[in-house]
């Protein structure tokens, strides 16, 4: 299996994928066009990104491969329709830097808190403002609203028990109920987080629903001095109507990512609310910790090593949930050569979609049973011909998919 990583990856993770027999190219600072000519010219089975984007050339270009790794949770960055079309698939890594990403989110909480940057800088300068900085608020008693309780987030709760703040929490998948087994407060939209708390942690993934869900109603309805964190995508937030709570509402900002970012190969940016006073934000770093590029390294060999085993990667994003099949064919059939091949023909001349295929093999291998999902019914005369046009075949069932 030929594999091309075309970012920064562990050399454990390298040497481990080399070991298990993968050829492995590394090509590190990668990048648009270049990304597309280097698929077409190595021509690998699978091509693993971090931050580098994947857009459709790429699956256009390619001819061999068969799977996108994201060494990372988030896979916006990668054109997941593309790879769809294509018949590529797409997988990630969740879960993996979510203690680095936690650490970070309470990096920044502090540094809105304590202006610990602006303390530094001062410092440095040769400044000495004692009266100035001794009146923060602290974070003990205060509401810490967390929109978003995936695993991020509830490394966040987490660490949140330990200062002293109540968590009030915002996710589509929290209940009431489950609010109560997390041992946080349940908000009922993110708008309610916005009202209610003092401190606002952002932890949802970037789509369309989510797109500047920090917006000018958001922002309006957020407690003056109230500190804002994103270390998550920067489509989330609306950083023009972000701007305007701290400039008329005292809001302080923790960020880590922003709307528009420098490429993965600058070293240069232009981020005008990084260079407002009261906003401290860092180089889109969450998840970079020697920990937890480990975590990531090791699950992206996992997810290569089962795609090069099975045929099948886990941690699939862009399997179709829900397909257009109507019905299930099962055929019990005996394990011969020509058998499946004869039940796909005649569904073929009968001119129906095969959506899913399984077959299982019973104890033995000497029989077999094809688990056929089709989009239409097949006539009689079809299930006829399946069942009678070959002596393999041992019974033809057919069920309604409810």
């Amino acid at each position: 299996m030929d594999i091309l990583i075309a970012d920064k990856f562990q050399p454990s993770g390298v040497s481990r994928l080399e070991s298990a027999g993968c050829r492995v190219v590394c090509e590190p600072d990668l990048t648009g066009d270049d990304l597309s000519a280097a698929v077409e010219r190595h021509d690998p089975h699978v091509l693993v990104v971090r931050s580098t984007k994947v857009p459709a050339p790429v699956f256009e270009r390619a001819k061999r491969l068969k799977l996108v790794v994201r060494a990372g949770a988030g896979y916006d960055t990668i054109d997941v329709s593309a790879a769809s079309s294509s018949g590529v698939y797409v997988a990630n890594c969740p879960g993996k830097n979510s203690i680095a990403v936690a650490e970070l989110v309470w990096g920044l909480i502090l540094s809105c808190d304590r202006r610990i940057p602006d303390q530094v800088a001062d410092l440095r300068n040769g400044t000495w403002n004692k009266k100035g900085y001794a009146k923060a608020d602290g974070l003990y008693g205060r509401t810490l609203g967390i929109v978003g309780l995936g695993r991020i987030g509830q490394e966040v709760a987490a660490r949140a028990q330990a200062f002293g703040m109540e968590v009030l929490a915002w996710s589509r998948w929290l209940t009431r109920e489950a609010a109560m087994t997390e041992d946080v407060l349940y908000a009922e939209s993110p708008l309610e987080i916005a009202r209610r708390a003092d401190v606002v942690t952002l932890h949802v993934a970037a789509c369309p629903d989510t797109r500047h869900l920090v917006n000018e109603e958001f922002c309006a309805a957020l407690k003056p001095g109230a500190i804002v964190i994103n270390t998550t995508r920067g489509s989330v937030v609306d950083e023009a109507a972000l701007l305007g709570a701290v400039r008329e509402k005292g809001v302080r900002v923790g960020m880590d990512v922003y709307e528009c970012e420098p490429g993965a190969g600058d070293s240069t940016c232009d981020i005008g609310i990084a260079r407002e006073p009261g906003v401290y934000g860092t180089h889109h770093v969450g998840a970079s910790t020697e920990q937890a590029q480990e975590a990531i390294a090791d699950e992206t060999v996992r997810i290569i090593l089962e795609m090069k085993q099975t045929g099948t990667p886990p941690n699939v994003v862009n399997r179709q949930l829900k397909t257009a099949a109507t019905r299930v064919l099962s055929v019990r059939h005996l394990n011969k050569p020509g058998v499946l091949a004869h039940i796909v023909g005649e569904i073929g001349k009968a001119k129906i979609n095969i959506e899913e295929v399984e077959n299982v093999i019973y104890q033995g291998a000497e029989a077999a049973c094809a688990k056929i999902q089709l989009a239409a019914e097949p006539s009689p005369e079809t299930m006829e011909a399946i069942n009678s046009s070959s002596h393999h075949v041992l019974s033809v069932d057919l069920t309604v998919i409810e």
